[in-house]
């Protein structure tokens, strides 16, 4: 079973690991900048130039990573129970930021260079220089993206774009020499301009993903759905429902879940599911569970509390807004229904379609209260 412990040093591990990706991409880039920006300037090459500030870009990327990984890993505080996590998050907001900065800068110097043209002039080396950087960027690129993905880190997949983006210009610029030399055509502006939309395109996209885990977007349905497996797997437990998970930075998610378990099952024996869930679901999806509530469920079905079980199926099936039903649980003593209906958030007035549903049921069974509570399409 995974311990607190264990899940703690997991963490400092993975830490350790985005900072090496780090300070590898930091290197790389700093060497691959200096020596594009003497040949760019020695040919008047304004791709060449632009691959030096791009590998700049890349170099402070990852510079911002390894500053936003450190301050990450602070420990909870008063202030701050749930830790710093999200600060990862925010420098993948730096970073894709940096990603747009360097394309839109790439599409103004090239719609200058296309307005105020200038004759470039390559020479053997600085082709070489060039191409040899195309190989390093590109190989870089795919390592940084690979750990970031590995790691569930979103800066590194963010740097790791960007120098497979840069390994592209790079390449473009070897076209560009290629179709000058050979047919005296100057096209590396055009080129530049055209790649330059796709990097654009590519920081707006990924710029999207990283607002999205700070504004709070869906959980990955495959996660919430084996969460719920997982604690359906507990003995005792009948099905699991109301899943909400907060996302407090990665590989640290908070969340709450109802079970449905029998009526007649003592607190001893719920508190024993709880733990076992809490337990079953930290140890499988390293989640934690704060909350796990319980719906009791009928465990002596007379013949009506089938029949409203069956009408309440049949209506919830015409209501094309209504996702899921759960928590039934008729209360023969009350003479009350209570169950929950899971309303799509297009519905509009969600509150209108819990009265249909009521009304309805009344209507089949006029001698039961029906009280319904509306919960909100959260998880998958």
């Amino acid at each position: 079973m995974a311990t607190t412990q264990q899940l703690l040093s997991d963490e400092k591990s993975r830490k350790s690991q985005i900072i090496r990706v780090s300070i590898l991409g930091i290197v790389a880039n700093v060497a691959l900048a200096g020596f594009k920006a003497v040949v760019g300037l020695l040919s008047h090459s304004i791709a060449i130039t632009l691959d030096a500030v791009n590998n700049l870009s890349d170099a402070a990327s990852s510079a911002i990573t390894i500053v936003g990984t450190k301050l990450a890993g602070k420990a909870a505080n008063h202030d701050h129970p749930y830790g710093y996590g999200r600060i990862e998050y925010l420098t993948a907001i730096l970073v894709s930021a940096i990603v747009l900065w360097a394309g839109l800068t790439s599409l103004f110097e090239s719609i200058q260079s296309i307005l105020h043209p200038k004759t470039p002039s390559y020479n053997t080396i600085g082709l070489v220089i060039v191409g040899v950087a195309v190989v390093v960027k590109l190989l870089l690129g795919r390592y940084v993206s690979a750990a970031g993905k590995r790691l569930n880190a979103d800066a590194l997949v963010a740097s790791g774009a960007d120098a497979s983006f840069d390994a592209i210009i790079s390449a473009s610029t070897l076209v560009a020499a290629l179709a000058f030399i050979f047919f005296g055509v100057a096209v590396e502006a055009w080129l530049g301009a055209i790649i330059s939309v796709v990097i654009i395109k590519s920081g707006l996209e990924m710029l999207q993903e990283a607002l999205d885990k700070v504004l709070g977007a869906r959980v990955d349905a495959d996660l919430t759905a084996g969460i719920r497996k997982t604690a359906c797997e507990v003995e005792g437990v009948h099905g699991a429902y109301d899943l909400i998970l907060a996302d407090y930075g990665p590989q640290r998610l908070w969340g709450s879940i109802h079970v449905e378990v029998d009526e007649d099952l003592t607190a001893r024996d719920v508190d024993r599911i709880t733990l076992d869930v809490q337990a079953s679901v930290m140890q499988k999806h390293q989640v934690i569970l704060h909350t796990v509530g319980v719906y009791s469920i009928n465990t002596a079905e007379g013949s009506e509390v089938m029949a409203i079980h069956d009408a309440l199926d049949k209506i919830v099936e015409r209501e094309p807004y209504v996702l899921q039903v759960h928590g039934l649980y008729v209360d023969n003593v009350t003479q009350a229904v209570l169950f929950d209906l899971v309303i799509a958030f297009e519905a509009g007035d969600r509150e209108a379609v819990r009265q249909r549903v009521e009304d309805e049921m009344h209507k089949r069974f006029p001698h039961y209260a029906f009280m319904a509570t509306i919960d909100s399409d959260i998880s998958d």
